[in-house]
């Protein structure tokens, strides 16, 4: 009996056709591939966390270093007082000349930095200086004065840029000492320049602004006014008894005497003013890294 084999055909009319595509699904990533960036994401997280904790460490050292200059400054206070006790003694009239006045001519020296990541440290000193001088230019205008701009001395640029884009005029402006041993020499160049400011007669009243530390990693603005002398300052000096039967004699003139007195009270003043902004700044540095620090251990 003979086979045969049927091949089935389709339809008359009919059109067979392939259908549509199957839908592209999304390429699986490579698993060595996703390992690799990972191990990169958590590498550099590490190294990351291995800076901040160097920055929070110098940081902490660097505020005890100030901490201390600012101390060990109380000795020299001591002094000054006694200079000019004396030279108050000897030249009653010295009380005299530094009544309270209205400032006229007005010398700023402002203490800033020159490196970042310290929150809003140079920010919020720029704001308190704007507002002390518009404080200062109501009430020359309730007496009847208009002040000039003031003479302003910036230390650090930082604090310099933020003061030029609030429309403040910097005379001149200084880099930030970087150590204990940098303070003085950048304070003997101020004092230099304050004095000759004084002695020229192109300011009457110097103020000093800079940040201080107020416990832990906070930081706030303050004015300490170099010169002219507070009146009560000197008015209690002059009450004060002098401390021994002995008093000091004079070996040089009044005028030479009373102006190297004002060099040293400027350079303990400045000298001061920059050792807390120091500590000021290294404070509001390490409160940094600590937000910083806590935001990676989040992130990993």
């Amino acid at each position: 009996m003979a086979t045969s084999t049927c091949t089935m055909s389709p339809p008359s009319g009919r059109i067979d056709t392939a259908g549509p595509p199957p839908p592209r699904t999304a390429r699986t990533p490579h698993p060595m591939t996703t390992s690799q960036t990972l191990q990169r994401h958590i590498k550099t997280a590490g190294e990351l966390q291995s800076i901040v904790r160097t920055m929070k460490a110098l940081a902490a050292v660097s505020i005890h270093q100030y901490e201390q200059a600012v101390i060990s400054l109380a000795e020299h206070d001591r002094a000054l007082a006694l200079g000019i006790q004396i030279l108050m003694i000897n030249n009653p009239d010295v009380l005299a000349i530094q009544r309270p006045s209205q400032p006229r001519r007005l010398g700023l020296v402002v203490f800033g930095t020159d490196q970042g990541m310290c929150g809003r440290f140079n920010q919020q000193l720029v704001e308190f200086v704007l507002s002390r001088l518009e404080r200062l230019q109501q009430a020359s205008l309730a007496h009847g004065l208009t002040l000039p701009p003031p003479a302003l001395l910036a230390i650090g640029s930082r604090v310099a840029d933020g003061l030029l884009m609030v429309g403040q005029a910097v005379e001149d402006c200084l880099s930030i000492p970087n150590s204990i041993d940098s303070i003085t020499p950048l304070v003997q160049n101020v004092v230099l320049q304050l004095e000759a400011w004084r002695q020229t007669g192109q300011v009457d009243h110097i103020w000093v602004f800079h940040n201080r530390p107020v416990g832990g990693t906070s930081s706030a603005p303050t004015l300490l006014q170099l010169f002219p002398l507070s009146y009560l300052y000197l008015q209690k000096l002059q009450q004060q008894p002098w401390p021994s039967r002995c008093r000091p004699q004079r070996t040089m003139a009044d005028e030479r005497l009373f102006s190297a007195w004002f060099q040293q009270h400027f350079f303990i003043g400045l000298y001061r003013a920059c050792a807390e902004s120091l500590a000021g700044e290294n404070a509001s540095r390490l409160a940094s890294m600590q937000v910083a620090e806590k935001t990676l251990k989040t992130g990993c």
